[in-house]
């Protein structure tokens, strides 16, 4: 899909020229923050700056121009933090792991998982995790005011397993202190589909993460799955997974991504025509087999 190339960045300097250098300046801080996520995840998909920048092209397509105009700039400010800093409690530190775990609902996940290790912890919960760290870290990145921190931290919390229908979570009309108003279930529900859509090949470099050198059978499938995927491309209807493998059981384990992707999709698409006055476009997850 052509055209978007950075709408929301323009548009947010367009209206407030102060809000996108609060976008600028926290990048210098997220350089560092982003990449920690390899202490724990060494072969893990990238979850560093350059996903984050994806997933802003992502939700670029996936809005179009017409509902990016329509946002103040308080949202469009907002979707851009979430999406910067939606993975950062991937890399926290063992003082913060054991500080946020005091603060997060577990449920039933530890009378489950009774050998679970901190990566494991850290992997099934990094959006509650991230959610903590921009709280307690809020200085870091000059945001606006305490609602903006709020607003920040729940669309990255949302960004995965989060109940978007919780209305106390996710007000569906967040007034802040100058006026504006946003509208966090739709904030989140583009971030978390644009990070479920962040399956392509390039999303990892072969050097980094080249099938065969991982250390285990789950690893490399999952490597060899996302370099199947040559592209993703996003329509205003529908979005296209391009996938070209020899091995049927590469085939297969992206048939099961891509129905994984359309129960994500539906389960937006719902949350946004209930609780808000958007709409998301695209309705199915198509597999194109390239021979």
């Amino acid at each position: 899909m052509a055209g978007n190339d950075y709408l929301i960045e323009k548009r947010l300097y367009q209206l407030s020229p102060d809000l996108h250098n609060r976008v600028k300046e926290s990048l210098f801080v997220l350089q560092k923050l982003l990449s920690d996520y390899l202490v724990y995840f060494p072969e893990y998909t990238d979850h560093a700056e350059t996903h984050s920048i994806a997933l802003i092209d992502y939700c670029n397509n996936l809005m179009g121009e017409e509902i990016i105009n329509q946002m103040n700039e308080d949202e469009l400010y907002i979707l851009l933090m979430g999406c910067y800093l939606h993975d950062v409690g991937m890399g926290i530190s063992e003082k913060d792991y054991h500080e946020f775990c005091q603060e997060i609902d577990f449920g039933d996940y530890f009378e489950t998982h009774e050998d679970a290790e901190v990566s494991g912890v850290i992997r099934s919960f990094h959006n509650d995790f991230s959610a903590c760290f921009i709280k307690k870290y809020a200085q870091l990145f000059d945001f606006p005011s305490e609602k903006h921190v709020f607003a920040v931290m729940q669309v990255a919390r949302g960004h995965r397993k989060a109940d978007l229908f919780d209305e106390q979570l996710f007000p569906s009309v967040m007034e802040l202190d100058n006026g504006n108003t946003v509208c966090l279930p739709y904030l989140a529900a583009i971030i978390r589909l644009a990070d479920e859509v962040n399956v392509a090949e390039d999303r990892n470099t072969k050097l980094m993460f080249d099938p065969e050198k991982a250390s285990t059978e789950k690893q490399r499938m999952e490597n060899a799955k996302h370099e199947a995927i040559k592209k993703m491309t996003i329509y205003p209807l529908k979005i296209e997974l391009d996938v070209k493998t020899e091995h049927p059981e590469v085939y297969a384990a992206v048939a099961n991504l891509a129905v994984k992707l359309q129960r994500t999709l539906d389960y937006c698409i719902k949350v946004v025509e209930e609780r808000t006055g958007y709409e998301i476009t695209q309705r199915k997850i198509i597999i194109n087999s390239l021979k």
